[in-house]
């Protein structure tokens, strides 16, 4: 199979390969095809959720349209193997699509182009946008993939002079089979300003949009914060989405720093005193859901965010929802189990989803560190952020819950599951031991960091012995806030899957 340059690739093919798009022969600038009244896309392109078989495919247009997708297994698209489109794309998502297209190849790279038809006259099409995404594989080859989180946070938004997000061309050049994206896709809370000078002088210049100058809370402002991710300025990223399909976790900046479900803001910059969190989440989550190529497989009926998505007998990999059922920001002290992270039914379904698993591997990605405290400080008192509490004692508060699964897969006898996550904004490796640990009623796991991808980075923080963690490894920047120009802050991970257990 000819393979296909990045650069080659993103320029885009004038062929169509439809019949019903005959009439649109030679490329056009963007500004004559919405002179003609042809669609335009807007945004590039991106796929995502691969699994055995099927991806998602996405795009937005300028205009309602029909997204036009084709699947080929060379460059040129002379050896189309799926064509399908999307519905009629209307304001009602923004103009935004996706598609699911099964029947693939196993473990193979394939080129896809994304085409915006006029819904009306299907010889009305504007040009389309190529990309590349590698199918899930079905058999025992190795998996590599990316993980990490935290883009465009902390003021560090998208440096045009850099091509936009800088850590986007190391990405690229892992040539990973898929990238997990470990939450804070966006920084809905975060304004960005036109320069940051850096303590050394150097400027950092940011694009500035207008729905990325102050905190989102209508649905059109958390749009805008997706859209900020892939203006054209941003082009390092959007030819890393073009080429590498994407697994998208949510974490809190999707709608603001630390939320909690029920809660009523007081005190927070950009927010009106007695602002119900919950409807913010509702436009977030709708925002989420429109600008990212998500399967819809989730089981929750009440809509939370994670799923199992598999890849052959080597991995199972688990993306968790640790938010949308999260319990308010205490002490995290209770005693009995009130199902404050996962809640029961994700819970559930997270430990019978492992005892069925027969892959090699089961990673879990968790969105919210397991072992490292992480004070949520909004409001002047000691209250906790993620699972630990910083009680190196007994489990309780959400630590409960995570006792309970530990202990189960233990029972089961289920091996080799390791956890991924990001958020704390440093990078780090976390051994936990039962040897080590106040609870004792698990097998030793590994818990892996990794982060920021385009944010300001931050850490260490401090561990709790609950569950006997040790951290192997550490790399975290020289002071709170240092920017990607500055490199510490700038992290990606990559991990590829043994055809063995350990």
């Amino acid at each position: 199979m000819t393979d296909l340059s990045r650069r080659t690739l993103l320029r885009g093919s004038a062929g169509l390969g439809l019949a019903a798009l005959a009439a649109q022969t030679t490329a056009r600038p963007a500004a004559a095809l919405v002179r003609s009244g042809r669609p335009v896309l807007t945004h590039g392109v991106q796929s995502g959720d691969p699994r055995a078989g099927a991806v998602g495919l996405w795009s937005r247009a300028d205009r309602p349209a029909r997204l036009v997708a084709e699947v080929s297994t060379d460059p040129s698209f002379r050896r189309i193997v799926r064509r399908t489109s999307t519905p009629v794309v209307t304001a009602a998502s923004d103009f935004t699509g996706q598609v699911r297209v099964g029947g693939l190849p196993s473990g193979v790279d394939l080129h896809y182009r994304i085409t915006p038809v006029d819904p009306h006259d299907p010889t009305l099409a504007g040009e389309p946008t190529v990309g590349r995404f590698r199918s899930a594989v079905s058999d025992r080859r190795p998996i590599r993939f990316l993980w990490s989180g935290d883009i465009a946070g902390q003021g560090w938004g998208v440096n045009p002079e850099l091509g936009g997000f800088p850590i986007a061309t190391a990405m690229a050049a892992a040539d990973a089979d898929f990238f997990l994206s470990s939450g804070d896709n966006v920084y809905a809370d975060g304004p960005v300003k036109p320069e940051v000078v850096l303590p050394d002088g150097r400027v950092w210049r940011n694009v500035v949009t207008a729905e990325k100058s102050r905190p989102a809370m209508t649905l059109d402002e958390f749009r805008g914060q997706f859209k900020y991710n892939l203006v054209p300025e941003n082009r390092t990223w959007r030819e890393f989405l073009a080429t590498t399909a994407i697994v998208a976790q949510w974490d809190d900046h999707e709608v603001l720093n630390n939320w909690y479900p029920g809660e009523v803001l007081v005190g927070r910059a950009g927010y009106p005193d007695g602002t119900p969190v919950d409807p913010l989440v509702a436009n977030a989550r709708q925002a989420f859901h429109e600008y990212l190529p998500i399967s819809r497989t989730s089981p929750d009926r009440l809509g939370r965010v994670y799923r199992k998505l598999s890849y052959g007998p080597l991995l199972d990999l688990f993306v968790l929802d640790m938010r949308s059922h999260k319990d308010p920001n205490t002490t995290d002290l209770e005693t009995v189990d009130d199902g404050g992270i996962l809640g029961p039914e994700q819970t559930d379904w997270l430990i019978t989803e492992l005892k069925r698993s027969r892959a090699t591997w089961k990673v879990i990605a968790n969105d919210l560190p397991l072992g490292l405290v992480v004070p949520d400080g909004t409001e002047g008192r000691p209250n906790q952020e993620s699972i630990s509490n910083g009680d190196p004692g007994a489990p309780r508060g959400r630590e409960l819950e995570l006792a309970r699964v530990l202990t189960e897969l233990q029972r089961a006898g289920v091996r080799n599951h390791v956890w991924l996550t990001a958020d704390v904004h440093y990078t780090a490796a976390h051994h936990y031991h039962p040897e080590r640990a106040a609870y004792q009623d698990f097998d030793p796991f590994w818990e892996f960091v990794s982060g920021p991808l385009n944010a300001g980075g931050f850490g260490p923080n401090a561990l709790d012995a609950t569950f006997g963690p040790e951290a192997v490894f550490v790399a975290a920047p020289p002071r709170p806030g240092v920017s990607p120009l500055e490199g510490s802050s700038t992290s990606v991970r990559s991990t590829s899957t043994p055809t063995r257990s350990s």
